[in-house]
């Protein structure tokens, strides 16, 4: 009996536990087509200080202040490669762990393919928080970009599935993903639980709220009204305006 619960401590992650993996192309002014922005949060190789993952409206800031995610000490990547910082986050209630990996800014092409990849059930991505070492990636539950829509300014090529593939729960949280997305959600049979249908910023605070719908069990639309409603408050607009910038569905033609 000791040696089994030894080895259950030791083990990955239980096979029961969800697992959401995020993928964020930091803000860059200098290799994004994006409006530019002051050249403290617009700086691809800061992770501490880009708009997209250590101000107030990043995923590390907005996942860290959380009451339901509790961030956990993880082992980072070398910091040579594409991935500057990895966080790990666990939600004990909800059975769930959540990777997030900060890519540099001018690796937008790379965090792309390797979102598309996870979507495919082809990357393979183990994070390790202590003793636990989750699967990602292509393992993953529920897949989500955040960033700059790379996609308007290049094309990639959608991945070959895995032979064993469990069609994912997406999310794209960028400029008019519900078109730029559209022919590799469809093809690889995943299912939307958030996109965009206009010019947008992405702010982390619409993603937290959307997964904690899913999370509950919340049907696509109810978690949609969740984004919706951190947006609104997040831009000070209203809800139903909001509203209009994100979708539960694909185009009828991709």
């Amino acid at each position: 009996m000791r040696f089994l619960l030894l080895l259950l401590m030791l083990s990955p992650c239980a096979a029961a536990d969800r697992v959401i993996h995020i993928f964020v192309a930091l803000c860059d002014n200098a290799s994004q087509g994006i409006q530019p922005v002051p050249a403290k949060i617009g700086n691809g190789d800061d992770p501490a200080n880009n708009l997209y993952w250590g101000c107030d409206d990043g995923v590390r800031t907005v996942f860290s202040r959380s009451k339901v995610w509790k961030r956990l000490a993880a082992a980072d990547p070398d910091g040579e490669g594409p991935v500057l910082e990895r966080l790990v986050f666990q939600n004990k209630a909800a059975h769930t762990w959540l990777i997030a990996d900060g890519y540099r800014g001018r690796e937008i092409k790379k965090c792309l393919t390797d979102y598309f990849a996870a979507m495919a059930g082809t990357l393979k991505v183990e994070a390790v928080a202590g003793e636990t070492k989750i699967a990602a990636g292509g393992a993953a539950d529920l897949v989500a970009y955040v960033g700059h829509d790379g996609l308007m300014e290049f094309a990639l090529p959608t991945p070959a599935p895995a032979a064993d593939l469990k069609p994912k729960t997406v999310m794209a949280v960028c400029c008019i993903s519900q078109y730029y997305f559209a022919k590799h959600i469809t093809a690889l049979k995943a299912t939307p639980l958030l996109l965009t249908t206009q010019l947008m910023y992405p702010a982390a605070q619409t993603l937290h709220e959307s997964i904690g719908g899913w999370l509950a069990g919340k049907d696509a639309e109810a978690c949609r009204q969740l984004a919706a409603a951190a947006y609104a408050k997040n831009q000070k607009i209203s809800v139903r305006a909001a509203a209009g910038v994100f979708t539960t569905t694909l185009p009828a033609t991709p």
